[in-house]
């Protein structure tokens, strides 16, 4: 008889441990991604190689930045990739590398090498060269050739 109420006690126990489980899971997963990922756009503008960056979430749209001068890797060309999952980096991404990723909080922090310039993509601001710009929708950026792009 004692032992059915360790079992029925232990059984209530586990539910409850499943249950509560389950919420904190969901509400932290919904945390994490609710924001969605960073949307960047490879592609040419006016035959000069540029990235356009969005972010519906952040009301953050239509950010571009054009490397003048640089080598375009075909004739029309244009890739838009989301960065909401994980790699290893650095690894091979139109236009040059990303060397940094975090989503662990979508849309994360990800960092760009394109051209010989760093592109940090932080919810906050953006950063080229270490230098913080602040976000503006529809705004272009062009961003001279480096000594290392050449």
């Amino acid at each position: 008889m004692k032992s059915d109420r360790l079992w029925n006690h232990a059984a209530v126990a586990l539910a409850a441990a499943l249950i509560i489980y389950t919420i904190a899971y969901r509400s932290i997963e919904h945390r994490r991604v609710r924001n969605g990922p960073w949307q960047v756009t490879f592609t040419n503008a006016s035959g000069q190689p540029a990235i356009a960056i969005n972010e519906p979430k952040l009301a953050i749209t239509n950010v571009q930045i054009v490397f003048p001068g640089e080598a375009l890797p075909g004739t029309n060309f244009s890739r838009t990739l989301a960065f909401d999952q994980p790699h290893e980096v650095p690894y091979d991404i139109p236009l040059g590398k990303c060397i940094f990723m975090d989503t662990t909080f979508l849309p994360g922090t990800i960092v760009f090498e394109l051209f010989g310039h760093e592109i940090q993509l932080i919810p906050r601001v953006l950063t080229i060269d270490k230098k913080e710009i602040a976000w503006r929708s529809n705004a272009v950026i062009t961003l001279p050739r480096t000594n290392s792009s050449r």
